[in-house]
């Protein structure tokens, strides 16, 4: 089978979206290459293995490549995809060049070669990320090593969104808590709480492919009887509370619901919000303070904001 590959030159703040609309339209995987990531200093101690070329990478903004298989409605499907990423304008969101290119490439080359962007990465004191063909050897007793298939969908974990939520989950999670993860995705936040001594955690996504994803994931790592994935619009009927809710999506996304979250989180405890663009986090602070949130952390990394806010 011939597939094609589809290339995206846009923005930091587009490709959580954009990968969503991807994934949406039958993409096989999605691959992001950002010029941010030639400027990184890299500690290789670890086993993580870079091998980065500077002409795979743009001079500046973000590749986003999906992967559709090449067949007669391919040109329908691509229109599709165009008209969706036009349409996040809407939103107020920066989708850059937006300049889309199509190439060919055979099954084979594009089931060996996109394994090259994904080796274990450390990413918090306590977490290592490994995709499940590397073979790793933890560096202390204390490691936790969580296993994915970025090859089903939403990617490896090492967002630096995903990176920012689960460094807070790992600084506020309590043993026993009860965790809602809303947007999970892949289920990498889901996982991480129970890794960390969550009791349980009830995952939600609007997508079912991200429910299927979190529950195949869930498995690999042997948590699937702690975490509990349901096809569900953001907070929507959920009637219990939790003691910590994250949230690792758009700034846009968040604001929508931060009443609810007040509703459905514990007095004294977390509600954890990432996937918040740079400058979009005074807007989200201020709603998380509108609905009666006490700020109680925010961090940084790259463009990318996560806000711990508390219920008094």
């Amino acid at each position: 089978m011939k597939w094609s590959e589809l290339c995206i030159h846009t923005t930091n703040e587009a490709i959580e979206p954009i990968s969503n609309i991807l994934h949406e339209a039958g993409a096989s995987g999605v691959v992001i290459e950002d010029a941010q990531e030639l400027m990184k200093e890299r500690e290789t101690y670890m086993g993580e293995i870079y091998e980065l070329n500077p002409e795979d990478y743009p001079e500046e903004g973000v590749y986003v490549k999906a992967y559709l298989p090449v067949n007669s409605f391919l040109g329908e499907t691509v229109e599709e995809i165009k008209s969706a990423i036009n349409n996040l304008l809407v939103h107020e969101i920066d989708i850059g060049r937006n300049t889309i290119t199509i190439s060919e490439l055979n099954e084979e080359d594009w089931a060996t070669a996109w394994k090259k962007y994904y080796k274990p990465v450390k990413i918090s004191e306590k977490f290592t990320i490994i995709p499940t063909w590397e073979e790793y050897e933890p560096v202390s007793s204390d490691e936790i090593i969580m296993e994915l298939d970025p090859g089903m969908a939403f990617g490896t974990g090492t967002h630096p969104t995903t990176v920012l939520s689960i460094q807070a989950i790992e600084q506020y999670i309590q043993p026993d808590d009860v965790v809602i993860d809303v947007g999970a995705g892949s289920g990498v936040l889901s996982i991480a709480s129970i890794l960390l001594g969550g009791k349980e955690v009830y995952a939600y996504d609007l997508d079912d492919i991200a429910v299927r994803s979190t529950t195949i994931n869930a498995k690999l790592n042997q948590v699937e009887q702690h975490i509990h994935a349901k096809q569900n619009n953001l907070l929507d009927y959920v009637d219990f509370e939790a003691d910590m809710i994250v949230a690792n999506i758009l700034a846009e996304v968040i604001v929508r619901f931060t009443d609810k979250a007040f509703e459905n989180v514990k007095s004294g405890g977390y509600f954890i919000t990432s996937g918040i663009i740079k400058n979009k986090r005074q807007d989200v602070k201020e709603d998380l303070e509108r609905a009666g949130f006490e700020i109680e952390e925010i961090n940084q990394m790259e463009d990318w904001t996560c806000i711990i806010a508390k219920k008094p």
